[in-house]
């Protein structure tokens, strides 16, 4: 039987496999960011979130807000692997009357919460959700998804603040930190450090984390969901953009990726490559 940790790093890898070949179907996408966070993405659907493949609406569901919705690459290779869409859907990513869309589109996907993209209002969006969870006595968590270039947002601030004020302890935010917006670096565009000490600052339950490491991301997760106090919780998550794929995480600017045709089965064999070694 497998060890947990190599059955997530399996779904890392797929998730990984998933977003390069939904990019090469459009020659282009946030594929960095895919391969950057399939490791949380793995944890998150394959250890962590509780829902139903087969009924993406089931009230019981735990909610996971992608606010950052240029990611959707990302979730849709997320929901490929956990069975919410089928794989052969793959080959419409982007396409006309596709379900998978280059943004992510609540009225569109499967699995896909709310309809992101402007920057800073997901973790809104997640507060009043976590509240009228908590109304209806719905144990469910919601997970809200966000980039480092959120934390420029004053909406994202004040979405922390009130959640801190309600005691919205089913309240699971996750910010991927890759220092990296399509204008630079994000701490040279505005810097956020110390991030830490800023969310704790604001009532939250703060841990920071190797997004990258598959065993320090399911124990984040992990405490993120058994943390006994009335608290929100943030996991503040570093991860590399390309992750999986050496050419790919060397370059300078990966925030929207183009590369040449051949590249792209270049970048699935040197994956293919690194998962069988870890395999061996």
């Amino acid at each position: 039987m497998e060890h947990p940790h190599a059955a997530l790093k399996s779904a890392a890898y797929r998730i990984r496999r998933f977003a390069l070949r939904m990019g090469e179907v459009q020659g282009q996408g946030y594929v960095g960011q895919a391969l950057g966070m399939a490791d949380i993405l793995a944890v998150a659907y394959r250890h962590a979130l509780h829902y139903r493949p087969e009924a993406p609406e089931w009230e019981g569901r735990d909610r996971f807000l992608l606010s950052h919705g240029h990611y959707a690459i990302a979730l849709y290779a997320a929901l490929l692997e956990a069975g919410i869409l089928p794989e052969e859907e793959l080959e419409t990513y982007g396409s006309d009357d596709s379900r998978l869309p280059m943004s992510g589109m609540a009225t569109y996907t499967p699995g896909m919460e709310i309809s992101g993209g402007s920057l800073g209002q997901g973790l809104t969006i997640a507060v009043g959700m976590a509240l009228g969870l908590r109304q209806k006595n719905n144990p469910a968590f919601v997970y809200n998804s966000m980039s480092d270039g959120e934390l420029d947002e004053g909406s994202t601030w004040e979405a922390a603040l009130s959640a801190a004020h309600f005691g919205l302890g089913n309240l699971i935010t996750l910010v991927d930190i890759n220092n990296q917006q399509a204008d630079g670096p994000s701490t040279k565009i505005l810097g956020f450090e110390p991030l830490v000490q800023k969310w704790e600052s604001f009532g939250w339950y703060v841990q920071r984390a190797d997004g990258n490491d598959i065993a320090a991301v399911k124990a984040a997760f992990d405490a993120a969901r058994n943390h006994p106090q009335a608290q929100p919780r943030v996991i503040l998550f570093d991860t590399l953009m390309g992750s999986g794929v050496p050419f790919l995480e060397q370059r300078d600017k990966n925030h929207f990726i183009r590369v040449e045709a051949d590249e792209w089965q270049q970048a699935i064999a040197l994956l293919d490559a690194n998962h069988a070694g870890d395999q061996a």
